[in-house]
């Protein structure tokens, strides 16, 4: 016992000096580095050209959000009811990257990473949503991708991660009014003429099928519309306004699209894509019934976007379920979002058994999730199908993830893919200590690549990947109750930043051999 007690003892001291200087990152020898298991990987597994980076969004981590000019977005409001985060936080200072951009950008370097996916905050550029611009927010981002540049950190900006400007909700609705699609493909014009001489790689919209289900379905997130028994809303339809929201988020990507392409996109040399989340779907069973509900469950997953942007219409799953309350794209509107992105982004975490529901009669309540006719789950013969993360969702299952890239590559023609997020979460409360020695974030990194290296050697097109997210921050409704990132925050003191085991662990897989 005294034995073991000296060894926790050390252990902490070790972890506590390291913490204590792990700001300067390159003075630091994080204990074990060396013996860091790629799994045989390394940078020169992967395809010449191909890109490792991070993932952020403007909210999670910008700060400043009542300052500097930016207009509240639709979060922002809601931020403010009592218990709408799991600690009460909001995301008003966030981790600061507003102010410590450099710091952040110096760390993604010295870690050997080569692009940084961050989101532009249109309410930081359009106050309300439209006309006057704010000036101060225009800098902010030409400091930030300036700074990248310099730094040798290759930019790719997303233009809408969740955030709607909240001027924009109270004048029409937002999301359920077509008017959104021009306003969208103005505001994306213009970052595309401000930002475009520097910024070669484009992002539309982050998981809009999260957007459409978790805001309009079970009014989980802002603007809490749905309709019972699905969510504690005071207006919406579950059964029709998650559908036209996705429909119109479909056409502000293509217009934008259509706008990067015919203004900017042949002078710029860039390209232009759009960001999906993909949970792989394994049928509990082989029997029949099983594997149909899995593959609806697809079909009203990815297939929701990535079907009318390659085929020009939606998954036929979804054409004889839903019915009338799917809308229709017009001849003209077919042309437009049909083969609408240069490439598409994949977020890929987790994987869950789909079972059939066997129930075939009318249902009392219809709603987007319904629709699925599609039950969820963890286990499989008392056994769960992975590991669990801190998050109720996530469990750790590489071999979705090659799955997820086959079933891409195989049924939407192999289209260039980038793997644009994946990660493992840890408890909000660790402290530092505890916290940098993320173990499990580098089983979960070092298996996960294993299999995308193995979809890669099997044909699928994956050209990038990155990890979410290089820094701990605010998530969303669970506030600084989880932790995501690479690099530990302080939420406590000061902010202040210390790089995770995880961290040197990508630092040594994507070490250059002729470094």
């Amino acid at each position: 016992m005294r034995a073991q007690m000296l060894f926790f003892f050390l252990l902490s001291f070790t972890l506590i000096q390291y913490v204590a200087n792990a700001a300067d990152v390159d003075g630091v020898s994080f204990p074990g580095t060396d013996d860091l298991d790629t799994g045989g990987l390394s940078r020169d597994s992967f395809p010449g050209g191909f890109v490792f980076g991070t993932a952020a969004s403007a909210y999670q981590v910008e700060g400043m959000a009542n300052k500097a000019g930016r207009g509240p977005s639709i979060w922002d409001a809601f931020m403010r009811k009592p218990g709408f985060t799991a600690d009460n936080s909001t995301a008003d200072v966030a981790i600061d990257q507003y102010h410590r951009y450099p710091e952040d950008i110096d760390l993604m370097k010295k870690m050997n990473f080569d692009a940084y996916r961050f989101s532009i905050s249109w309410s930081r550029i359009f106050p309300e949503g439209t006309g006057r611009v704010n000036w101060e927010g225009v800098a902010y981002y030409n400091r930030l991708i300036n700074y990248m540049l310099k730094k040798g950190i290759t930019p790719y900006a997303n233009l809408y991660h969740y955030d709607l400007p909240e001027a924009l909700e109270k004048k029409y609705l937002g999301l359920l009014n077509e008017q959104v699609i021009k306003d969208y493909a103005d505001y994306a014009d213009f970052c595309f003429k401000q930002f475009g001489d520097r910024v070669k790689n484009w992002m539309t919209f982050n998981e809009p099928r999260v957007v459409a289900d978790a805001a309009y379905n079970s009014g989980f997130f802002p603007p809490e519309r749905c309709s019972y028994p699905f969510g504690n809303c005071t207006a919406g339809n579950s059964a029709t306004e998650p559908y036209i929201v996705a429909h119109n988020m479909i056409l502000s990507h293509a217009a934008a699209v259509q706008r990067y392409r015919e203004k900017y996109q042949k002078a710029q040399n860039g390209r232009i894509g759009i960001l999906l989340d993909f949970v792989w779907f394994e049928p509990l069973t082989r029997g029949k019934l099983d594997n149909y509900a899995a593959q609806r469950a697809r079909d009203f997953n990815v297939g929701w976007y990535i079907h009318p942007l390659t085929y020009g219409e939606y998954p036929r799953t979804m054409q004889e379920i839903v019915g009338d309350r799917l809308p229709k794209f017009t001849e003209n509107q077919v042309k437009m979002v049909k083969d609408s992105y240069d490439f598409v982004g994949i977020n890929q975490y987790t994987t869950v058994y789909i079972s059939d529901p066997h129930y075939n009669g009318p249902q009392e309540y219809l709603s987007e999730s319904n629709d699925w006719h599609a039950q969820i789950k963890y286990h499989k013969n008392g056994v769960l199908i992975g590991p669990k993360a801190n998050s109720n969702w996530l469990y750790v299952v590489p071999w979705g993830m090659y799955k997820a890239l086959m079933y891409i590559k195989e049924r939407y023609g192999n289209p260039t893919v980038i793997l644009s997020e994946n990660g493992r979460d840890d408890p909000g409360n660790v402290t530092a200590s505890v916290g940098v020695h993320d173990t499990a974030r580098v089983d979960y990194y070092r298996s996960y690549l294993i299999q995308l290296k193995k979809a890669i050697d099997d044909g699928a097109n994956v050209a990038g990947y990155f990890a979410w997210s290089m820094l701990d921050n605010f998530e969303w409704r669970s506030g600084f109750t989880c932790r995501f990132g690479l690099v530990y925050i302080d939420f406590k003191n000061n902010l202040a930043r210390y790089p995770k085991m995880s961290a040197y662990w990508f630092k040594k897989l994507l070490t250059r051999s002729n470094n």
